[in-house]
């Protein structure tokens, strides 16, 4: 009974950490933009974003500003989503969806 409840709660632990990974992914017409793409690789697969805001910096260890952070928008297409990339130093970090 023990080992059945255990398989059941690794089950459910990694359904949600393939469905969070699943989520980190956009399509652009026939092509997908997943985290770890350069800027370059999303302006050319979806064209410029309908809105770039710097949101920030990373801090180095000795409290100096690093890496820009930026937001891109893109969307919605179709009555479709709103996507959020977030760029930290030119390259995917993370991708969220919202409807309108």
């Amino acid at each position: 009974m023990k080992i059945a409840s255990i398989l059941s709660v690794l089950g459910i632990v990694l359904g949600l950490s393939i469905s969070a990974s699943l989520a980190q992914s956009m399509r652009c017409g026939n092509d997908i933009v997943k985290v770890k793409d350069s800027a370059f690789i999303v302006l050319k697969k979806c064209g410029e974003p309908v809105s770039k805001v710097q949101i920030g910096f990373t801090i180095d260890a000795n409290n100096r500003r690093e890496l820009i952070i930026e937001e891109w928008v893109y969307g919605p297409e179709g009555g479709g989503y709103y996507y959020f990339i977030t760029m930290i130093g030119g390259h995917v970090f993370e991708i969220r969806s919202e409807r309108p």
